[in-house]
Parts: C-alpha cells; sequence; structure tokens
C-alpha cells in the first residue's frame, strides 16, 4: 500500500485534473485515512446528535467525488480544504432535508436509526451557522476561508497559513475575529 505523501497525491491530482479516470481508484486509498479523521471531526463537533455518521460522510464525499470529471485541484492541501469545504456542504444539505421536509408532505416513513441522527433544532443551528458563514463570506472572504479551513477542514494554524499564503500570525487574528464575529451573528437570531 502507498503512503500518503504530498507528491503522490498531487500527482494522482494532476493525473486526474487531465482526464485520467482510474487516478481517483489510485488515489483513495492514499487518502481515505485522512478523510476520514477529518469527516471524524465533523461528527465529535455534533457529538449531542450528529447528522451522519463518519463513514456515510466519507462515502457521501466520495459519490460527489466520483462525479467530477476534470477536479481543478492544485495539490494535496487544496485538495483536502476543498474536500472539508464539500463535507460542511453534505452535513447542511442533509440538515436542509431534515428541517425541512420538502418530500411527501409532513408525514413521512423513515427509518428509526435517521430519525435519531439529527434533531430539529441542531438542524436549525446548523443552517443559522451556514448563513452566517455565506454572509461572512461576503464581508471578508479571507476570514471566510480561515473559518473553513480550520473549524471544517481541522488544519493547523500553520497549514491553514500555508494554504492561504499567509502568515501565522494573520491567521490566529482572522480566527480569533471570525469566531467572535460569527458567535454574535449567531447569537443575534
Amino acid at each position: 500500500m502507498m503512503t500518503l505523501t504530498a507528491a503522490s497525491v498531487t500527482e494522482l491530482l494532476a493525473d486526474w485534473r487531465q482526464g485520467d479516470a482510474s487516478a481517483l481508484t489510485r488515489l483513495t486509498p492514499l487518502v481515505y485515512g485522512e478523510l476520514r479523521r477529518i469527516a471524524h471531526r465533523y461528527v465529535q463537533r455534533e457529538a449531542q446528535s450528529p447528522t451522519l455518521q463518519t463513514t456515510a460522510l466519507v462515502n457521501e464525499l466520495y459519490l460527489r467525488l466520483a462525479k467530477q470529471e476534470k477536479p481543478n485541484w492544485h495539490d494535496r492541501k487544496h485538495f483536502f480544504a476543498a474536500t472539508a469545504q464539500v463535507m460542511r456542504h453534505i452535513l447542511i444539505d442533509h440538515a436542509r432535508r431534515r428541517r425541512f421536509l420538502k418530500h411527501g408532505g409532513e408525514l413521512q416513513r423513515v427509518p428509526f436509526a435517521d430519525v435519531l441522527q439529527m434533531s430539529a433544532e441542531r438542524a436549525a443551528e446548523l443552517m443559522m451557522l451556514d448563513e452566517a458563514l455565506l454572509e461572512l463570506q461576503q464581508l471578508d472572504a479571507r476570514k471566510h476561508s480561515v473559518v473553513e479551513l480550520r473549524y471544517f477542514g481541522g488544519l493547523s494554524l500553520e497549514e491553514t497559513a500555508a494554504t492561504l499564503g499567509i502568515s501565522e500570525m494573520t491567521v490566529r487574528r482572522d480566527w480569533r475575529a471570525a469566531k467572535a464575529w460569527l458567535f454574535r451573528r449567531v447569537n443575534r437570531e
């Protein structure tokens, strides 16, 4: 089995971008553990009532990745930052489906396990957070990126700084300011 190296992942991403459909198959074993770690962080943050289990989140991510014919990821860090963002969108989509019951009216059959996965309150909180993040993105795209990479991607200050091409001190300031702004925005609701 190959080990996860930035060069091997970057090489496979380049192959995939150039149209090699088998690159995703070769890439999957290299990144699966890291994707599970990122997904597990999401699930841990929702310990009271997780929206999806770790494996389900990674599987849904893989399905979305498999649909991409020529993704535009530059390197390993860019790939993991993008997949963290996709995971967040998967959770938000799941929360919206759970909250708004678009299909089948108010009464619908669901497996018992799905009922336990997310409370209506947690779905509402996720939706408010998503709205706040979209508003933050309009106000300050860099702070939004810092939140995406730090909170949702699980990147360290150093990794976030390298990914965004800014200093660690700037990441630290943006992280603090964004957390404070999001706290005020969400609690205002």
